[in-house]
């Protein structure tokens, strides 16, 4: 299936631009991160530490489903590093030849149910489903492709009330009560807080997503690319990830 080219679904800052001045009156230059939804809120936190290590840096941050900006890269969207929630779409960008050097693996991330605040559809694993409205990621997403494993390994297939392009999409639907529940990360379910109930689901610790992150080909900015990717692996970017319930790299 050929996915839509969309709209990055957050962009953090706003613009992009090549070249500016920092607060010293030096020039800066820009670095673009295309990330998984999943990772939002971790590598905005880490947004906030490289720039203070690199004040002559701009950081932009681009959220959406791997799969997508995968797709958008193979377009033509210009980027500097790509970070994946899982290692298919990165072998995806690696074919595609947007990727240079080899990717590496950052951190690990597993499904977890998640409900409205109070569970008022009283779900207690994945075998409520089958009586419940819920939300899914699109099979072509890292989350989507770990849901449809999730249910093949617990021999079950029940029918999804919305599919959604990313987490993100999943969890906003659970969190406005549209669905009964949710299949997201546990990263994911960590971050909405008290918005959301979670329900551990049956064998989800056998299916493991790992998360790669690689700079793209072309980038006017390797050496930035390759400190982000350095923060990212490094003991710092280890801590923050794990203090937002992304699981230790493999």
């Amino acid at each position: 299936m050929r996915l839509r080219a969309l709209p990055v679904l957050l962009v953090l800052p706003l613009a992009l631009t090549a070249c500016g001045s920092d607060d010293t009156g030096g020039e800066t230059s820009s670095l673009r991160i295309l990330a998984a939804a999943s990772l939002t809120e971790s590598f905005a936190a880490l947004e906030k530490v490289y720039e203070k290590e690199h004040p002559e840096v701009d950081v932009t941050l681009s959220f959406d489903s791997s799969a997508i900006l995968v797709e958008q890269l193979s377009q033509g969207l210009e980027a500097d590093v790509l970070a994946t929630a899982d290692e298919k779409s990165m072998d995806e960008a690696v074919a595609a030849g947007v990727i240079t050097g080899t990717p590496v693996a950052f951190a690990t991330n597993t499904l977890v149910i998640a409900t409205p605040a109070g569970n008022p559809a009283n779900i207690t694993g994945l075998d409520d489903l089958a009586d419940a409205t819920f939300a899914v990621c699109v099979p072509a997403a890292p989350c989507g492709d770990a849901t449809q494993r999730l249910f093949e390994l617990n021999q079950m297939s029940p029918k999804p009330a919305t599919e959604e392009e990313n987490v993100k999409g999943v969890l906003t639907k659970v969190t406005i009560g549209e669905v009964d529940a949710g299949l997201v990360y546990a990263s994911d379910a960590q971050a909405a807080g008290d918005k959301v109930e979670v329900v551990q689901a049956e064998n989800a610790s056998e299916i493991v997503n790992v998360d790669p992150i690689a700079a793209v080909k072309g980038s006017e900015n390797g050496e930035a690319a390759q400190d982000w990717i350095d923060l990212v692996t490094g003991e710092h970017g280890q801590e923050v990830l794990d203090s937002y319930g992304f699981g230790p790299r493999p």
